[in-house]
């Protein structure tokens, strides 16, 4: 009707802004940095390999291999021949560092399969999920949350939701309940498999932490408030980078200690200046 010439005032809905955790996280800790990862095309410079980025992802990997095996061949030993064969060098400062933390990490899912019963399926292992949502209850969805959550239990009829760490810390109790990453999961794993969800839980492989939290419906929904605003604000300054704003003014660097390992270090020259460069073995679980 537009190209007939009629105006009939109908407002036209909003497409719905995509967000993962990563996104959202990116985008609250720099917007700078956020630009460079998901805007910037051809793609900024970055840095080499991080070797604990490197440990996480074989841990990860290794732990995704296993439950695609069948319940009896999920031994402890099978775990440990699984981290070898996803093993790889990169970021660590020489082979015999990668050897010692290849050891470790062997000793780590080892010990994980030891403690806990892995004889049930999950509902889901490197599972994606996705649901439109809105940060005020019973309103229109003004987002799709999605991302891939490292596995989905189903325990007693309820899903919960497990994040595999293998971090220099230790997470505790508080760390889960306020992660923003696992409550969005929780919400769109609930959407997409249709089942509720409300118990989130880090597993800190190095220690043997479990940390957990159980949400209740109104701090599940206090979390898509805070990542709609994000939504929001991404999506203002993403708009409007488009329409020819000006990148460094939409896009500023939130510079801080955490400049030392940033991915994007060498296109930054804010960063560059805030903090001393760190070694790309320096975040390793000591």
């Amino acid at each position: 009707m537009d190209q007939l010439g009629f105006d009939f005032g109908v407002e036209q809905p909003r497409k719905l802004v995509k967000v993962t955790p990563a996104k959202l996280g990116t985008f609250e800790d720099c917007r700078r940095r956020f630009r460079m990862t998901y805007l910037d095309r051809p793609q900024p410079q970055r840095t080499g390999a991080w070797a604990h980025s490197t440990l996480g992802a074989v841990v990860h990997n290794a732990m995704r291999a296993l439950f695609d095996l069948p319940a009896a061949k999920r031994s402890p030993q099978r775990a440990a021949v699984l981290v070898t064969e996803q093993w790889k060098d990169n970021g660590f400062a020489d082979p015999e560092q990668a050897a010692q933390y290849r050891a470790r990490a062997k000793g780590w899912v080892t010990e994980y399969v030891e403690r806990h019963d892995l004889s049930e399926d999950p509902i889901g292992v490197e599972r994606w999920v996705s649901a439109p949502v809105s940060g005020k209850p019973g309103a229109q969805p003004t987002m799709i949350v999605e991302g891939r959550a490292d596995r989905i239990d189903l325990r007693e009829g309820e899903l919960v939701i497990v994040d595999y760490k293998t971090g220099r810390r230790p997470p505790d109790d508080d760390d889960a309940r306020y992660s923003q990453a696992l409550a969005l999961y929780a919400v769109a794993a609930s959407r997409t498999l249709r089942k509720p969800c409300h118990q989130v839980e880090l597993h800190h492989l190095p220690s043997g932490t479990v940390a957990t939290a159980e949400h209740s419906t109104e701090s599940l929904q206090r979390q898509l408030k805070r990542a709609e605003e994000s939504a929001e604000d991404l999506r203002t300054a993403t708009d409007t980078l488009a329409a020819g704003g000006d990148a460094e003014e939409l896009f500023p660097a939130r510079t801080g200690k955490h400049c030392s390992w940033c991915d994007f270090r060498p296109s930054c020259a804010a960063g560059q200046q805030a903090a001393p460069a760190s070694q790309p073995w320096d975040l390793l679980a000591p």
